[in-house]
């Protein structure tokens, strides 16, 4: 995956977790949608519990995309998508 690729797709995935944590995206998807938008085990998770799940994620991918950045081989793995 080329460094654009990269950037464009820490920057969509980005936009989602913002949306999630900051957005009120959580409070959208809480009950039965987070099954579809975040996973099967987000069902039962409260407003809170998924803005929490988000921040942590949204750290996990940001370093990740850093990780990314100075070593190209780290591109290729799929913890974005």
């Amino acid at each position: 995956m080329s460094i654009v690729e990269w950037i464009v797709v820490f920057s969509l995935n980005s936009l989602f977790w913002k949306w999630i944590v900051s957005w009120g995206g959580a409070q959208w998807v809480e009950g039965w949608k987070a099954f579809f938008v975040i996973d099967w085990f987000a069902a039962a998770w409260t407003a809170e519990q998924i803005r929490l799940y988000g921040v942590i994620i949204w750290f996990c991918t940001a370093t990740w995309f850093v990780l990314g950045v100075f070593i190209p081989g780290l591109r290729g793995a799929s913890l974005l998508m």
